[in-house]
């Protein structure tokens, strides 16, 4: 690090997982239409404090959002595909990537993790593979952060090296074209995140808070999900971005797909 104390700044070179970032947010050119939701979450919830008082575990809430998304994709297959110049590449898996966040070389960085195969896996498959993930060093886990050969692309070849692998169909098999990122919670904040992504479909988890709804004529306590679903504008519209938001909210709602 370069010291400035008689300037009154200080200088430091970005991270190579740092301008990765920044080359992926720069080479996004697309448009997306965005859905802001408030999406009813207190018996999916009810099923996961059940679970913690039999057994003391603490499950993950985005491996349920995960299975719920990848069941909603099983019956939009259409939506499970991207744009290669005029063509459209429908992928026959359905795979979808999970942001996760993990120190690799001292720094945190969010990294995809491929999930594949989503709709054929039981919850409980899912959660463990994003746990494992989490867990797991860089060189372990075989992602960009851990390609050292990636390290020798000069940075004004990075944005080039982003846009063309984001139309790759080797690596749209491997992490999908759907994707989920949690960004936190914040108590009972309604919190909601407007991305900056490259997926076909693209969900940001906000908060979860406690509000009162109406629900059978009653005003009642529920715990609500706020949540951002992003659609490419070049591939979805707004009326089948709509019904398949209806069908994935549904689900979520319902508590169905929860096997313990």
């Amino acid at each position: 690090m370069s010291n400035k104390k008689n300037k009154g700044y200080s200088i430091r070179p970005l991270s190579f997982n740092r301008q990765m970032v920044i080359a992926s947010i720069a080479g996004n050119k697309r448009s997306a239409i965005h859905s802001i939701l408030e999406v009813d979450v207190t018996r999916p919830r009810s099923l996961f404090r059940k679970h913690f008082e039999k057994t003391g575990e603490k499950l993950s809430f985005t491996a349920y959002l995960v299975k719920c998304l990848a069941m909603a994709l099983e019956k939009h297959p259409e939506f499970n595909a991207f744009i290669k110049g005029r063509k459209m590449v429908l992928l026959d898996d359905i795979t979808i990537s999970v942001l996760v966040e993990r120190e690799v070389n001292g720094e945190k960085v969010p990294e995809p993790v491929g999930i594949k195969s989503a709709n054929h896996k039981p919850y409980r498959q899912i959660h463990d593979e994003i746990r494992q993930a989490k867990s797991m060093a860089g060189e372990q886990m075989g992602n960009l952060s851990g390609s050292s050969w990636i390290r020798f692309i000069p940075g004004f070849l990075l944005k080039l090296f982003v846009r063309l692998a984001d139309r790759n169909i080797s690596m749209a098999k491997k992490y999908g074209k759907v994707a989920v990122t949690a960004v936190g919670m914040f108590g009972n904040a309604s919190a909601w995140f407007i991305p900056h992504g490259t997926a076909t479909v693209l969900l940001t988890v906000g908060s979860i808070s406690e509000k009162f709804t109406r629900v059978n004529n009653e005003y009642a306590a529920r715990e609500i999900l706020h949540l951002t679903a992003s659609f490419d504008h070049e591939l979805i519209d707004g009326a089948p971005a709509a019904r398949f938001m209806k069908e994935f909210v549904g689900l979520v709602e319902s508590g169905v797909l929860l096997e313990f």
